[in-house]
């Protein structure tokens, strides 16, 4: 499972903030439109 992914699934049970994805943006660890992905809203800082 990529990070990607795992991110995705947990953001859907709850267990991951908008807020901590936004950090993972800021890491590069995922993109600005996988964010939009997995929340359904643009990234904006």
């Amino acid at each position: 499972m990529s990070l990607f992914e795992s991110l995705k699934e947990r953001y859907e049970k709850n267990w991951c903030r908008k807020d901590q994805l936004k950090r993972f943006v800021q890491l590069g660890a995922i993109s600005e439109e996988q964010y939009k992905e997995i929340t359904g809203e643009e990234f904006t800082l």
